[in-house]
């Protein structure tokens, strides 16, 4: 009588246990200005996100729709939805039967009637929304103002428990501020998402780049970076590991990119260039204007 060897049954969560690393999906596109169409591109890329095993798929800021410089701002806020509106619900039942965590973001009502708030959102797998953040930095600057038509949030959200980590929730214009990045990672974030629409402009693609990457290093953590392409962006969705190291740059190209996330590289980063411990905030606070 033969005697086979026996294989032991490894179930997927007891083998993500071992294995550090999870696929996230980097999505960059050309927002229209047709919010039904927009949408439908999206839950595409969540399918195609989930048929390539990535555990997360992120999406750049102003997903929603675009919107140019003639739309008024009763016009915008007459297009907001809530979060629990048809657009997030929508991207919700995707990720519920797609089984993959999703990250964007949305325009959304507020008790202004002529102003909305910009607002990233986390989704687990099983539909939930786990974290929504509103847009602290509002983009007053370079001859724009995003304050004409948007209301600030007041609070940083908390780091939340996603796939890739414990996720802090950034967009766009808040990259420029070190101290909110700061913020949610001494409160434990390990990853930085950022849904981003930067705009074109002298430099702006060299400040984009120099911003993510010395976010990631002074930090110590993963910057993912979605962001709008076409229109008057500038594309260039980025992923950054720890050490400051470009794993994702994707150009001009509409589409989806893959990369591995391994948070082992946080720790390991962390320990080398212990930045975060060699901080001395009671001396930084002696100072005054």
């Amino acid at each position: 009588m033969v005697h086979l060897p026996v294989v032991p049954i490894v179930y997927p969560f007891i083998l993500n246990y071992f294995i550090s690393f999870m696929k996230v999906a980097v999505v960059q596109f050309k927002a229209s200005t047709n919010k039904e169409n927009n949408l439908k591109k999206i839950i595409s890329y969540i399918q195609k996100a989930a048929s390539k095993n990535a555990t997360l798929c992120a999406f750049p800021e102003f997903m929603m729709f675009y919107t140019n410089s003639t739309q008024m701002p009763n016009q915008l806020a007459s297009l907001a939805e809530t979060i629990s509106g048809n657009f997030v619900s929508e991207i919700a039942n995707a990720a519920k039967e797609n089984k993959i965590q999703v990250v964007g973001s949305f325009y959304e009502k507020s008790k202004k009637k002529d102003r909305v708030y910009d607002t990233s959102f986390a989704i687990d797998e099983t539909g939930k929304v786990i974290s929504t953040y509103r847009k602290i930095h509002l983009y007053d600057a370079l001859g724009f103002r995003e304050s004409d038509k948007m209301t600030s949030g007041s609070k940083i959200a908390k780091p939340v428990k996603t796939s890739l980590g414990k996720t802090g929730m950034m967009i766009c214009y808040d990259l420029r501020f070190p101290e909110m990045s700061r913020s949610l990672v001494l409160a434990g974030a390990e990853v930085l998402i950022a849904p981003s629409a930067w705009v074109q402009g002298n430099m702006k693609e060299e400040h984009w780049i120099t911003i993510n990457k010395t976010r990631a290093i002074e930090n110590g953590c993963y910057v993912i970076a979605p962001d709008q392409v076409g229109n008057i962006y500038c594309g260039r969705s980025l992923v950054v590991d720890p050490y400051g190291k470009i794993l994702l740059d994707m150009k001009k190209r509409q589409g989806i990119s893959f990369v591995n996330i391994d948070l082992d590289k946080v720790k390991q980063t962390r320990k080398a260039l212990p930045l975060l411990k060699n901080r001395r905030p009671k001396v930084y606070s002696i100072l005054k204007s």
